[in-house]
């Protein structure tokens, strides 16, 4: 099967606090599924496109394992931390 990558960039962060409880928390459950964190933060460059504060990228075994993980009791419980203080977008995409 083909990694699996889940891509979370952030449009905006009213609640620095609340994001880091959440981050805190669901780097926890993410690395209990296996999940291995490539981008957290850092500098960045935009081209093209929307611009985006922060972007955070894991690797994941196999998309259904990513999304297992997403959809886990756990995850949505850390989410639930920072969920009404964050807007970004999140995806996973399975790579080649």
């Amino acid at each position: 099967m083909k990694k699996a990558y889940w891509i979370a960039k952030y449009k905006k962060i009213n609640d620095p606090e609340a994001l880091g409880k959440y981050a805190e928390r669901a780097k926890k459950v993410i690395e209990a599924f296996g999940g291995r964190s490539l981008v957290r933060g850092g500098k960045y460059i935009t081209f093209e496109g929307e611009d985006f504060i922060r972007t955070v990228i894991w690797e994941f075994e196999n998309i259904d394992v990513a999304t297992k993980c997403h959809n886990s009791k756990d995850y949505q419980e850390a989410w639930d931390l920072a969920k009404n203080t964050i807007v970004r977008d999140l995806m996973i995409v399975e790579g080649v």
